[in-house]
């Protein structure tokens, strides 16, 4: 007998189906046969029925439909009750395989130790076969248990076309791969197949039609550029490499060097001393630091980005660029960690940071240690801010812009004034043409001196004549004349420069609905924002509101420093919120305000449940009419959603405080948690938490207030800080118990077990854990069975009991593997490895090293990786395998060097020792 679970939910029994009569039955017997033999609690049953408002009888109905089903089952199957629930017991089918879940899993998770190719391919095919359809097709209450099963299976399909095409099955494999990015258009890693298999069928234009296909999706959808893999495996193409030809496999490409800075300025003129200044700063030699100073709309980022674009090529191991938001008007500005934490990501790929600002400083100048690097430190508010983002190579200069004097010994200053009359006519006719300026130079004259040649204005007034063609030059004059009556400066800017006449006659040349858009620019968070947040923002459809930006866009009053993503000027932020408070009714800036919130928090609380879906989901509230949420399913690209957005996260919870948005307040650093966690900003993360820790106490949040104890407490853990991370976990213990929330006490106990195994106080551990398990298989809960399992399973191993050890790893790879926790089942394969070292089976644990790293790899969390290489460099010495060693050890050893670990020169030791120790008998 067999339960069906990939397709409609059936029986399989002697050669024929027999299907199950109501929908609540077949959700008893879907959520039975998913536990793959645990026991399942009445709660969890009851709930996957009825959801969250069950009737008063649903217990005696329970008890109802598992009669029915034990008659379904006969001579097959039974239903057992063990309390605090049922579990499912079933006479497999002739391959043993209760559920065909469970075959597919087996079948999958053979590949892992088959080494030959075509293997691999019959195993995955006979998976794939499994699915019927759509994954428990016809049941409600399991979506979460559907999408994890389509995973696998979008998994698997990507894992047969990766081995076909090392097959040389090209021509074949295209249009499964074309059916598949189809259906799963963000994918990249799917279109990357598809792009390879299409070039390698002789197609280049059909393959390079792909990479654009992709990268406007990516664009409209999440705002967001291909990753770099996709961008070199088109330029590959583009090239026709050889290393693309079939029969190869193509290598993991290292990080290209960093190309951070922005676009030039389009009509950039004058500043010729200035620019000549710099060229001569820059030759002199040795760790040059120039700095470019002035008032708000100078010019201060045209300059020094035109400057670093015409002298990249002096610099070929890279640019780096940030913009330091000194000035920014929320108060926003960039952290000196948070830049380097951007640099070292750009110099070495995603890796585990250091947490303290100056051990970030210190790995920061190892990396460029040699190298010839151009960094733009842009918008700095003071040197205290710019003096750890130095590099120190002899080699590289640093660009800095800021409004005031930085005291940077050595600096070459570079203060930029106002333009002259000639400079300024220059700019113009740059962006006009000198044909037009020629034809009425008394317009044009008073154009500057009503901009009083301010960069910005000038660029302002520009764009908005190029944009009407038909209107004159005096026209223009005429209408910048009446704006600038009675209007007084700008607050920050020089007061001699009436910008906002400018900014005023630009902003009543828009049309009504991009004139409001603009307004409410002025209201967003920042320091940017892509499409779907433009279209949340003003309530209004993607398309409609596309079109208003690009009339922004054209007007010079909006600016797009990344492809997909949009950002104000510090001066026309503040103008635009000038304006939106004057004219905007309260209500309508708060509805504004509202919604861009709604959108963060729904977009970022899906990203979250993509990037770790082990995590409880929150219960946001009801999102308000007129949001545009992307589509995020994908790992990775929830990753780089969090990547481009975290800063924008980070102010929206700010402003959710400010505005009295508590829930949002509290939520938003929530959904945060795993990205902050795993790209190592966890100073953030404890800030974070404990400000939202704030707001729910404030407002009586009992069960938010245990998760973010629990957060906290586990990061100070990781931290070193173990007493004050057990005060936070314990408090998280209490308040789960007296919810009554067995999953959530489950939780906070794995945390504190796993703090107790880091102080070798094993015994104390395993009871925790212990007590974490039994809540789990309360709760039914198929992940924290499986990591509770692991731990224990590692805590047995540092005991000795290698027995217990293998019985508790074996459950848990299988619960993991289940749960489609791919991460977790990474430490499973490495405890599961570290029991046969120490049992003595070296090919065993070979094989559970290697698929422990495959699976790390993917994470990109290379701490792991190279603390895993290292174990499997261990197994393979002991098993006498000297050149298998040394090529594992030298592998972590590079990834310890990028990380600037200090396991480095351990790591450098062994393998210096290993390689001139004479081999035995030698």
């Amino acid at each position: 007998m067999q339960i069906r679970l990939l397709g409609p939910v059936d029986i399989a029994a002697g050669g024929e189906i027999r299907t199950v009569a109501g929908e609540r039955r077949t959700a008893v017997l879907a959520v039975l046969a998913l536990a793959h033999g645990e026991v399942v609690g009445t709660d969890r049953l009851v709930e996957a029925v009825w959801g969250a408002g069950p009737p008063a009888t649903a217990l005696n109905t329970l008890q109802q439909h598992v009669s029915y089903l034990r008659r379904a089952l006969a001579g097959g199957g039974t239903i057992a009750a063990r309390p605090p629930g049922y579990v499912l017991r079933v006479d497999g089918d002739s391959d043993g395989d209760a559920t065909d879940v469970a075959r597919a899993d087996r079948l999958i998770r053979a590949t892992a130790e088959a080494d030959d190719a075509r293997e691999r391919v019959r195993l995955l095919r006979a998976a794939v076969a499994l699915w019927r359809g759509g994954p428990l097709s016809g049941v409600t209450g399991l979506e979460d248990d559907a999408r994890r099963l389509r995973t696998v299976w979008l998994r698997a399909q990507v894992a047969l076309a990766e081995d076909r095409l090392r097959l040389g099955e090209h021509a074949g494999v295209v249009a499964d791969l074309e059916r598949l990015a189809a259906d799963h258009p963000l994918d990249e890693r799917l279109h990357g197949l598809l792009m390879l298999a299409q070039y390698r069928c002789g197609d280049q234009p059909a393959a390079l039609r792909t990479a654009r296909r992709l990268r406007d999706t990516l664009g409209a959808d999440l705002g967001l550029d291909p990753g770099q893999p996709i961008r070199d495996l088109e330029a590959a193409i583009g090239r026709h490499d050889p290393a693309l030809s079939a029969g190869t496999a193509p290598a993991a490409a290292p990080v290209p060097a960093p190309a951070q800075l922005p676009p030039a300025v389009r009509g950039f003129s004058g500043r010729a001393a200035e620019l000549a200044g710099l060229d001569r700063a820059a030759a002199r030699g040795g760790p040059a630091v120039c700095a470019v100073t002035g008032p708000p709309g100078v010019g201060k980022t045209s300059l020094a980005v035109h400057w670093a674009q015409g002298a990249a090529d002096r610099y070929p191991d890279g640019q780096l660029y940030v913009n330091l938001r000194g000035f920014d008007p929320r108060g926003a500005a960039t952290e000196p960690a948070e830049a380097l934490r951007g640099f070292l990501t750009a110099l070495h790929g995603p890796e585990t940071l250091p947490d303290e600002p100056d051990e970030l400083a210190a790995r920061f100048r190892a990396a460029v240690a040699g190298r010839r690097l151009l960094v733009v430190l842009d918008n700095a508010r003071d040197a205290e801010q710019v003096r750890p983002l130095l590099p120190g190579a002899e080699q590289s200069v640093t660009l800095v812009t800021s409004r005031t004097g930085l005291s940077l010994p050595g600096a070459h200053a570079a203060p930029l004034g106002l333009l002259d009359d000639d400079a300024a006519r220059d700019l113009l006719a740059g962006r006009l043409g000198r044909d037009r300026l020629r034809a009425e130079p008394d317009a044009v004259e008073e154009i500057i001196a009503r901009c009083a040649r301010l960069p910005l204005a000038l660029a302002i007034a520009a764009a908005q004549v190029a944009t009407r063609p038909g209107v004159s030059l005096a026209d223009q004059a005429a209408q910048l004349r009446a704006a600038g009556g009675g209007l007084d400066a700008l607050d920050g800017g020089d007061p001699a420069t009436d910008v906002r006449a400018v900014f005023s006659w630009s902003y009543r040349a828009l049309r009504p609905a991009s004139a409001r858009l603009f307004r409410l620019l002025g209201l967003h968070p920042g320091p940017d924002l892509t499409s779907p947040g433009a279209a949340s923002l003003a309530g209004e459809p993607l398309e409609r509101t596309q079109a208003r930006l690009r009339e922004l866009l054209h007007a010079n009053l909006l600016a797009e420093p990344v492809p997909g993503r949009y950002a104000l000027h510090d001066l026309l932020r503040a103008y635009a919120a000038r304006l939106a408070h004057a004219e905007d009714p309260a209500a309508d800036r708060r509805a504004a305000v509202h919604r861009v919130l709604d959108h963060l928090l729904h977009t970022a609380h899906t990203a979250a449940l993509a990037v770790d879906p082990g995590r409880r989901p929150l219960h946001p509230p009801e999102p308000v009419p007129g949001l545009t949420v992307p589509r995020i399913g994908d790992p990775d690209r929830a990753l780089g959603w969090f990547e481009a957005n975290h800063r924008v996260l980070t102010a929206a919870v700010r402003l959710a405080a400010d505005e009295g948005f508590d829930v949002h307040a509290w939520q938003l650093p929530w959904t945060m948690t795993t990205y902050l966690d795993w790209r190592g900003h966890r100073p953030e993360l404890i800030a974070a938490q404990t400000a939202a820790l704030g707001v729910m106490r404030r407002i009586g949040e009992v069960p938010g207030s245990a998760n973010a104890h629990r957060e906290i407490g586990r990061v100070l853990h990781r931290l070193g800080r173990r007493d004050e991370g057990a005060e936070h976990l314990a408090e998280s213990v209490r308040l789960y118990a007296q919810l009554g929330d067995t999953i959530g006490e489950a939780r906070a106990r794995y945390s504190w077990g796993l703090l107790l195994t880091g102080l070798e106080r094993h015994a104390e551990a395993m009871e925790e854990l212990g007590r974490t398990l039994a809540l789990a298989e309360a709760a039914g809960d198929l992940l924290w069975q499986g990591r509770t399992l692991n731990a224990l399973s590692w805590s047995r191993v540092q005991t000795g009991d290698l027995a217990g050890a293998l019985d508790h790893g074996a459950r848990s790879q299988a619960l993991l593997q289940r749960a489609g926790d791919r991460h977790g089942e990474a430490f499973a394969w490495n405890t599961n490895a570290e029991i046969h070292h120490r049992l003595g089976d070296y090919a065993r644990a070979t094989r559970a090293h290697r698929q422990a790293i495959r699976l790390m790899h993917d994470f990109g969390d290379r701490a792991s990786h190279a603390r895993m290489l290292v174990e499997l460099g261990e197994t393979r010495l002991a098993a006498g395998d000297r050149p298998g060693t040394v090529e594992a050890w030298r592998q972590a050893l590079r990834l310890y060097e990028q990380l600037g670990d200090p396991a480095a020169g351990p790591a450098r030791q062994r393998l210096d020792d290993l390689t001139a120790r004479p081999r035995d008998g030698a």
